[in-house]
């Protein structure tokens, strides 16, 4: 690939550029402990009132996760970090223990998982949690970000996660995503027949929460109907749902309906960006400016061998960036139409020809460059990157590292944690 895009491979850049901001500490409550009031369809079983600590039940909503060390500068509002692993790790049950109490050890406020077709989720963030309450009192935060809606009914989403919730003492967030509802391959597979991707996530919201609230839900929507369905959990875990957002009018949908936002793959400009459209749907909502916080997967590869740690971080970039050969008109509700947005169309129409002409993957992961690898992640030396996460999580309430190993083996994630960790400095 030429330079004449402008981002081309031999235009590469400090991977530890960008303003420098500290880790201080920091203990204050979660920005998960927020309820909004969000319409929805449903018949109300009692008053809701105020939940969680603000009812004076310690059962219900989000505790404040155990005291830490946050990023901040500038006189910029305090980011929580957390953790993100998922299964490209390849940590057994046991390993996702004793990382969960590692976590907790160096200062980590919360550990998150995606959900695919492996693992449950909701069971390994209850693993973790117990194994890192055997260090932090009270353990720490977990949460999914985020469960693909197709895999489970409402019922089944708001049993799992109050549970959980009620497991925990209210340290659970639950984050809905659409997953591949763009993709009519995906949505045969599944037996998803009606409705579009946001129509599909506003009937979830709205039924989820519900009936974590502790409403008997009658509802009709696009895509499913529920009729006089109560969750038998008393009292009401209400357990926050967050929504996975990308474009415009999903961010406009959280706004107005959800808990929280988990973001993916954001530039600080993309982040800004969203805490804007956020705010427009929950003034929808009646909701104040930065009532809904925001969460984001922060990819770090670090690795004595930089390259090593380019190419890690390269390869997990490549399948969301670039994305499977979907049609034209499927793009834009997924992550190619997200990278796009952030001004990245020009190289990704690059690197579509090279693998149109039999690039290989790891051909093309080579080429990607530098500019839109540090745009989203961090790649390099260890020493580097707290630094660049401190830039990259300006404007988020909740700040969670993704570990994306440069080589096998603990050895590799135990480097990303402490990299990143809170209470190292």
């Amino acid at each position: 690939m030429g330079p004449s895009a402008g981002r081309g491979r031999d235009r590469r850049v400090d991977p530890a550029r960008g303003g420098a901001r500290r880790l201080l500490p920091g203990g204050r409550a979660s920005p998960h402990g927020y309820r909004g009031s969000g319409e929805r369809r449903a018949r109300p079983e009692r008053e809701p009132g105020p939940r969680g600590a603000e009812a004076g039940d310690p059962r219900g909503g989000y505790s404040p996760a155990p005291p830490g060390r946050e990023l901040s500068g500038r006189g910029e509002t305090d980011v929580r970090v957390g953790l993100g692993l998922d299964f490209t790790l390849g940590l057994g049950l046991e390993e996702q223990g004793l990382v969960a109490r590692e976590a907790a050890e160096l200062g980590y406020a919360e550990i998150w998982t995606p959900e695919g077709t492996g693992l449950d989720s909701f069971q390994l963030c209850a693993l973790r949690w117990r194994a890192s309450a055997q260090v932090a009192a009270g353990g720490l935060g977990t949460g999914i970000a985020v469960s693909p809606v197709a895999y489970r009914t409402p019922m089944a989403f708001a049993m799992s996660a109050g549970t959980l919730g009620a497991l925990t003492g209210g340290r659970f967030v639950l984050g809905l995503g659409s997953g591949g509802l763009h993709r009519p391959d995906f949505r045969r597979a599944m037996g998803v027949r009606s409705g579009s991707p946001l129509a599909i996530m506003r009937d979830y919201l709205t039924a989820v929460r519900g009936l974590l609230a502790g409403e008997t839900v009658d509802y009709e929507g696009a895509s499913l109907s529920l009729s006089g369905q109560r969750l038998a959990i008393d009292p009401a875990p209400r357990t926050p749902v967050y929504l996975g957002a990308l474009g415009p009018r999903m961010l406009e949908l959280g706004g107005e309906l959800a808990d929280g936002i988990c973001l993916n793959w954001c530039s600080e400009g993309q982040v800004a960006r969203a805490r804007r459209i956020v705010d427009r749907g929950a003034a929808r909502a009646g909701r104040p400016p930065g009532a809904v916080p925001l969460v984001e997967y922060i990819r770090v590869s670090v690795d004595d061998d930089v390259a090593a740690a380019r190419r890690a971080l390269a390869r997990a970039t490549l399948g969301y960036a670039l994305g499977p050969r979907e049609a034209v008109r499927d793009r834009r509700f997924a992550y190619r139409a997200h990278f796009e947005r952030m001004g990245f169309s020009g190289e990704l129409a690059e690197l579509d020809a090279r693998r149109d002409h039999g690039a290989s993957d790891e051909e093309i992961a080579g080429e990607i460059s530098d500019e839109l690898l540090l745009n989203v992640g961090y790649f390099g030396a260890a020493e580097g990157a707290r630094e660049h996460l401190a830039r990259l999580a300006r404007g988020l309430d909740v700040a969670l590292v993704r570990v994306v190993a440069a080589r096998p083996g603990p050895g590799a994630v135990r480097a990303v944690m402490e990299a990143c960790a809170p209470r190292l400095r």
